[in-house]
């Protein structure tokens, strides 16, 4: 199953010619997560991927450059004549925050769930948990984590073959852990394989509980508001430098760390370099930029500039004989919004 992390936005604070303000698109199969939604998120889709149906929506924490875009976001959906329910995540204090919205967005022909999630509360999905993060930043701030359940081990077809098993239906029965004519699953599989885990900070300042979650992580994606010069800045406001996250990621052993939320007085080359000397396994994305995830016997995450991605596409379509449109001219026709009630919960 494919996961991978889509970079909407990575300025932080306020938008740069080059960087809109934060969003993660994280795709694991047929789903997508939405991680915050800074002012802009749905024309920086449209720019790109497309104005997709997100499944649900995280908040970090209630500073505006996270989450100014929403209102926007929700509108657009009800235009689009969604059907689906759709769930914002986010600290305790987020429906005091939409209520506020309420009269930009109105009735959405959609339901609308809010949940104010607990420190270490997690939200279950199909063989994956989303957990939050309690982290230093100012008022209620949560980082997340997205794990995946175990997976099964390999199966040897060798042993099963000797204990009378048929090649087959019953290798994959045994692998969905059926007995098969007497023949227990433990018998010819291997030990359970670790899912994937990808660890998002959201605004912080260096905080020991998410270097525990972050522990070997596939990937990280920390903030890095600020280079070491400015590190009594950072502190000042709860926010990071570059080299304190490359530190985290090198004690916490992750695998890949992706910095993000740059200061508009950076262009990302420093920062890169800065987090490098210490830990070496680092990148800046741009926007648009994706982090592809494969599971770890494949080998390490890796990024995919929007430029490689498109020429990806391009290739793709010429051997399956047609051309792709572009993003914006996917976007079906907007009709009028229904006018049910919102619910939340």
């Amino acid at each position: 199953m494919d996961l991978s992390i889509f970079f909407a936005g990575t300025a932080g604070s306020t938008p740069s010619a080059r960087r809109g303000l934060p969003a993660l698109l994280v795709r694991r199969g047929g789903e997508k997560l939405l991680f915050d939604c800074g002012e802009g998120t749905q024309r920086q889709l449209v720019r790109s991927i497309g104005l997709v149906d997100v499944d649900a929506i995280f908040i970090t924490h209630f500073h505006a450059d996270h989450w100014l875009g929403l209102p926007g976001m929700l509108k657009s959906l009800a235009l689009r004549e969604r059907s689906a329910p759709l769930t914002v995540y986010g600290p305790p204090g987020l429906g005091e925050l939409v209520a506020s919205m309420r009269a930009a967005f109105g009735r959405l022909p959609y339901k609308l769930s809010l949940a104010e999630l607990r420190p270490a509360d997690a939200v279950q999905g199909d063989g994956y948990k989303v957990a939050a993060i309690p982290v230093r930043h100012k008022g209620a701030s949560y980082g997340y984590a997205l794990v995946e359940d175990p997976r099964p081990g390999h199966l040897d077809p060798e042993v099963a073959r000797q204990l009378g098993v048929t090649p087959g239906p019953d290798f994959g029965r045994l692998q969905r852990g059926e007995a098969v004519g007497g023949v227990r699953p433990e018998q010819v599989m291997g030990p359970e394989r670790e899912g994937r885990k990808i660890v998002l900070s959201g605004d912080t300042a260096f905080c020991e509980t998410l270097a525990v979650a972050a522990h070997e992580a596939d990937v990280l994606v920390h903030e890095a508001t600020f280079l070491d010069a400015e590190a009594l800045r950072a502190g000042e406001t709860n926010h990071s430098t570059a080299r304190q996250a490359a530190e985290l990621a090198r004690d916490a052993q992750v695998r890949l760390l992706a910095l993000t939320h740059l200061s508009s007085r950076y262009a990302g080359g420093e920062i890169r370099d800065e987090a490098r000397a210490i830990f070496p396994e680092t990148v800046v994305p741009r926007d648009f930029d994706t982090v592809e995830v494969p599971f770890p016997e494949r080998g390490r995450a890796t990024v995919l500039s929007w430029a490689e991605r498109q020429a990806r596409e391009r290739a793709d379509d010429g051997e399956g004989g047609g051309a792709r449109a572009p993003a914006s001219s996917q976007e079906p026709v907007i009709a009028e919004a229904q006018t049910e009630a919102v619910t939340s919960s």
